[in-house]
C-alpha cells in the first residue's frame, strides 16, 4: 500500500485544476498559477548531493516569489534530511501521520448525532459555510479553498466534493474530499469541527459519508494527513498508519493557517 501511494500519489500525482507536475530524475514538485500551493512533495535523495538538490529546489521555487512547502515523509532518505532542510532555512510545522485505509474495510455506516444533518455543497452558499467552518477551527483565512471547491462545481466529474454538517441553520463541522484522476486513492482533507459540537459522533459521520462518495466513485483506497487529535478516531475506523509526514516551510514563518485551507489533515474534531 505505501509503494503504491508513493507512486502514485507523490511520485506521479494527479496535476489539479490550475497546477502543473515538474518532475526531475530524482525529484517532484507541483507548481501552481495564481496564490496557489508550491511544493516538493517526493525525493529520492542521497546523503552525498542532497544539500545540492535542496539548493536547486529552492532556486527554483523562488522564482515564484512565495512561502513553499517541502513535504517530508518519515521514510524519506537520508535519514537525516529534516536538519539538512533546517539548515536551508526551512521551518518545520508539527507533525501529521499519513493514515490510508481500503474503502471496502470501512464501517461506512456511521450516522451524524439527532439534530444534525450532513449537507453536500452544491452552491455558493454551501461554500461560504465551509470557509467560515474552517476559519474558525483552524484560525486564519481559507478564501483559496472557497476558491477550489466553486471550481470544481463547474467541472464534470468533479475533482472535489466538500460538505457541511448542519445543526439547524449553523454549520458546525466541513470537510471534502478530493477525487485525482486515474488514481486508486482518494483523499480527506480539512475536516474539523467546532469546539461545542465535539466528541459528540460528528466527525466520524463526515468520515463516513466522504468515504462513500469516494467508494461510489470507484476508488479504492482513502488517505489522509492525520492530527493528533483525529488519529485515535480514524484508526478505530479502520485507518491504517504508514509514515508521519512533516511540511516544512520555506521563505515564511510555519504556521499551520499557511496551508490550512490546503491541509490533508482531518483536525480539531
Amino acid at each position: 500500500m505505501l509503494a503504491e501511494f508513493d507512486s502514485q500519489m507523490r511520485r506521479n500525482p494527479a496535476a489539479e485544476p490550475g497546477t502543473r507536475i515538474e518532475r526531475d530524475e530524482r525529484v517532484t514538485r507541483v507548481i501552481s498559477s495564481g496564490a496557489g500551493w508550491n511544493g516538493v512533495v517526493w525525493t529520492d535523495l542521497a546523503e552525498a548531493d542532497a544539500d545540492a538538490l535542496i539548493a536547486a529546489q529552492v532556486s527554483r521555487l523562488a522564482e515564484w516569489g512565495r512561502p513553499w512547502e517541502w513535504k517530508y515523509y518519515s521514510y524519506d532518505q537520508p535519514a537525516d534530511l529534516p536538519g539538512r532542510l533546517q539548515a536551508a532555512g526551512f521551518v518545520p510545522d508539527p507533525a501529521e501521520t499519513l493514515l490510508v485505509a481500503e474503502i471496502a474495510d470501512l464501517n461506512l455506516d456511521t450516522s451524524p448525532p439527532a439534530g444534525v444533518e450532513l449537507v453536500p455543497v452544491d452552491d455558493a452558499t454551501g461554500v461560504a459555510a465551509v470557509v467560515r467552518v474552517h476559519d474558525e477551527v483552524f484560525g486564519g483565512h481559507h478564501a483559496m479553498v472557497g476558491s477550489a471547491i466553486m471550481a470544481g462545481l463547474e467541472m464534470q466529474p468533479r475533482p472535489v466534493e466538500a460538505v457541511v454538517a448542519l445543526a439547524g441553520e449553523k454549520a458546525i463541522c466541513a470537510g471534502r474530499v478530493e477525487f485525482p484522476p486515474d488514481r486508486d486513492f482518494a483523499s480527506l482533507w480539512g475536516g474539523g469541527t467546532l469546539p461545542d459540537w465535539r466528541g459528540r459522533g460528528v466527525f466520524r459521520s463526515l468520515v463516513a459519508y466522504r468515504a462513500r462518495r469516494a467508494r461510489e466513485r470507484g476508488y479504492r483506497y482513502l488517505q489522509v494527513d492525520a492530527s493528533p487529535d483525529s488519529r485515535p478516531i480514524l484508526l478505530r475506523l479502520g485507518f491504517t498508519e504508514l509514515a508521519e509526514t512533516t511540511p516544512f516551510w520555506y521563505g515564511k514563518k510555519a504556521s499551520r493557517a499557511v496551508r490550512s485551507d490546503q491541509l490533508s489533515v482531518d483536525a480539531a474534531v
